[in-house]
């Protein structure tokens, strides 16, 4: 009885414990998130950084290279980001207008001709395909916000960086040098670099294509859409559904369904190729989210960090699957929030492994 008031009264402590933590982080989310932006930025460029450590290059002179290609493009992306946000957030209004007389002309139709029993004005609150354009503004807007504090990211970044080439030294005095204390530590970061890099590079793809496809069927904005593949690349299924709404709509009310058709062909094309073709094979097995995760996690840390928390949900939800995947006693939790792919891929090893085991060794075959 003792025992299971104890583990009862441990488990509401617990519980106690993660709501403190996470009003904490909502509380704080004005520092955090250009903080885990600065994390995440240092995650994919120590790579680089390290290889031209290898190479000779100074420290100092690796960091430095890094640090000031990262605020080039930095500043590139704010320059683009806060000039065309700031515009299509002004014509926004007058796209939802016309969206809404389309959608209205499209539900009379309906009424008339089809034999709905209901008002138009009934069915126009039920449908109300404006809040895609209104969600990608909130998207951009927030991360212009955190943009602000581009000097804040850039100096955290250049600190990390500049500790990542003596961390190792760090922690062997720290810890000691015994033979494999660093190896999961080491294959946590490894994994999860890795992870964001190729993610990176597929996003800034997935972007590029996107700018170049509205700006060849002749959107508005187009490079505020190829910012938005890249940004919502980083959310698996959901993010390129999202990314590709408000472009698809926006074509139906400037130019037509035409258009729209193109757009929506476009972006289904480009998320197929690098969805389904091109970053499967990069990435291999141990990196996928169940779908029911990535939307869980999507409204969570959107809830907690606002709308940059939507963009960091899955690299903070592959955070937390690559470090429970570090320990053997919390393994089977990052196998269920995983991919089902992955599940199956960790079942055939551990069959070939039990096979393995089972195989008779050649000396005794022999006797």
């Amino acid at each position: 009885m003792n025992l299971q008031t104890t583990d009862k009264a441990g488990a509401l402590i617990a519980f106690a414990a993660v709501i403190v933590v996470v009003y904490g982080l909502q509380m704080a989310k004005v520092l955090m998130v250009p903080l885990l932006l600065a994390t995440f930025i240092a995650l994919i460029t120590v790579r680089p950084m390290l290889w031209m450590q290898r190479h000779r290059v100074p420290a100092v002179l690796a960091a430095l290279i890094i640090v000031i290609v990262i605020m080039l493009i930095l500043t590139f992306v704010g320059s683009i980001v806060g000039r065309s946000v700031a515009q299509f957030t002004a014509a926004l209004p007058e796209y939802q207008q016309r969206l809404d007389g389309i959608v209205r002309g499209v539900l009379e139709f309906v009424v008339e001709h089809l034999g709905v029993d209901e008002s138009v004005d009934t069915l126009g609150d039920l449908v109300n395909p404006g809040w895609a354009m209104g969600l990608a503004a909130n998207i951009l807007n927030g991360v212009r916000d955190v943009l602000t504090n581009v000097f804040l990211i850039f100096f955290t970044v250049v600190f990390i960086l500049l500790e990542a080439s003596t961390l190792r030294t760090k922690m062997e005095a720290a810890f000691g040098a015994r033979e494999g204390s660093l190896e999961k530590p080491k294959l946590f970061l490894s994994n999860l670099g890795r992870y964001l890099s190729i993610k990176t590079l597929v996003s800034i793809a997935t972007g590029l294509l996107a700018w170049g496809l509205t700006s060849a069927i002749g959107l508005d904005f187009p490079q505020l859409w190829g910012m938005l593949a890249f940004l919502l690349n980083y959310v698996p299924t959901i993010g390129s559904i999202i990314a590709a709404v408000p472009a698809i709509l926006l074509a139906l009310v400037q130019i037509g369904p035409e258009a729209a058709t193109a757009t929506m062909i476009g972006f289904v094309m480009i998320n197929i190729m690098f969805g389904n073709l091109i970053e499967p094979r990069l990435m291999g097995y141990g990196v996928g989210i169940s779908p029911l995760i990535v939307f869980v996690g999507l409204v969570f840390w959107g809830w907690v960090f606002g709308p940059v928390g939507m963009l960091l949900s899955v690299p903070l939800t592959m955070t937390l699957k690559l470090w429970l995947e570090g320990d053997e006693s919390t393994r089977w939790i990052a196998i269920l929030i995983g991919s089902e792919r992955d599940a199956q891929h960790d079942v055939a090893e551990r069959k070939q492994d039990a096979d393995e085991a089972e195989e008779p060794e050649p000396s005794q075959i022999g006797s």
